[in-house]
């Protein structure tokens, strides 16, 4: 019987434990709620309404957040903590992924300006097909190859560090590009090419995240037609090239250029 109280106590404790956590959480949220000013800059950085997190140099972009005991996590493709130095109702103190403190002071009001001003006309940029197509002379044929690079949903996200110093999820949309091989009118080949056809090159977590963004027809000879894809990491430099070669006989294999 005495276990069975124990064990109940404990159950209880532990319930209300998390009760409290929970508790002191909800109230450390409602402390943050308004916009928060860089102390060194005196320029608005962050803006936090309910459970949403606004950046300044992301305005537009809303972030999921929340309180664990002394550590502020965001919410995105990964869980990434920042170290809570102090806070109370007008002072947000912590420190960046690479170790610097952030040190801000609330606002007094939530009407000043914050973001970076916006263009009065609409930035969002039209995602288009792109066609492409080239000719080559091989034994006295002509041949025609195109390339068709069309915008898919398929989200490849990188996180990335902003100018307050914390991480963030970039959000960019792959392609899936159409290739096809004509002789005068006639079709000699048509495929649509994706990244996940790399498969055997490429390790599947690298696949996610690089975008298949070019393609080339570079070619023809008596082993078929020849084209060059480029996989590469959004806003960088760095790309990676395969080489497709299409057999006469419509047989697709892929190397690392």
């Amino acid at each position: 019987m005495l276990g069975v109280c124990l064990f109940t106590s404990c159950i209880e404790n532990s319930n209300r434990q998390r009760e409290r956590k929970r508790s002191d959480s909800l109230r450390v949220m409602e402390l943050l709620q308004g916009i928060w000013i860089d102390d060194n800059t005196g320029l608005p950085t962050l803006k936090i309404k309910e459970d949403s997190l606004f950046l300044a140099s992301q305005s537009q972009t809303a972030y999921r957040f929340g309180i664990s005991d002394d550590t502020l996590v965001t919410y995105g493709a990964d869980q990434i903590k920042y170290q809570i130095d102090s806070i109370d109702s007008h002072v947000f103190h912590f420190y960046t992924q690479v170790g610097d403190l952030m040190s801000l002071h609330k606002a007094d009001n939530d009407t000043i300006a914050f973001g970076y001003q916006q263009d009065e006309e609409k930035q969002d940029t039209i995602r288009e097909v792109v066609e492409k197509d080239s000719v080559f002379v091989y034994q006295g044929v002509r041949y025609r190859g195109y390339v068709f690079i069309n915008p898919s949903t398929k989200k490849v996200i990188r996180p990335m560090m902003t100018e307050e110093g914390m991480i963030v999820d970039n959000i960019y949309y792959d392609n899936i590009i159409h290739i096809c091989v004509y002789q005068g009118k006639e079709e000699l080949y048509a495929q649509n090419i994706s990244k996940e056809m790399f498969a055997g090159i490429f390790p599947d977590a690298f696949l996610q995240t690089v975008i298949l963004s070019d393609m080339d027809f570079v070619g023809i000879d008596s082993d078929g037609y020849h084209y060059r894809a480029s996989l590469c990491v959004p806003d960088d430099i760095s790309c990676y090239y395969i080489d497709l070669n299409i057999s006469y006989d419509g047989k697709l294999t892929c190397s690392l250029h």
